[in-house]
């Protein structure tokens, strides 16, 4: 009489499982430093562009004594430019 055994065994695990070796997920000193400097850029960044927006204007429109005086001067250019030729 011949009896043969089945036992189950767990499937072989591979030595680095879908890039998962023993360092993964652990940063090193290089990527902290990385990011310190970002944040240092970044703190920068927002104050230059808080100093420049301060300088921005309300409004874009050129004042109303400003902008008849600018129409005169072109008038003036347009004929003088037309007389000469």
């Amino acid at each position: 009489m011949t009896f043969t055994a089945m036992v189950a065994q767990p499937p072989p695990v591979p030595d680095d499982p879908g890039g998962r070796g023993e360092d993964f997920g652990k940063s090193s000193p290089v990527g902290l430093l990385v990011l310190l400097v970002f944040l240092v850029a970044v703190v920068f960044l927002a104050r230059s562009m808080t100093k420049h927006l301060k300088r921005v204007p309300a409004s874009f429109d050129p004042p109303a004594g400003k902008h008849e005086a600018a129409e005169e001067a072109t008038e003036h250019r347009e004929e003088k430019n037309g007389a000469s030729s």
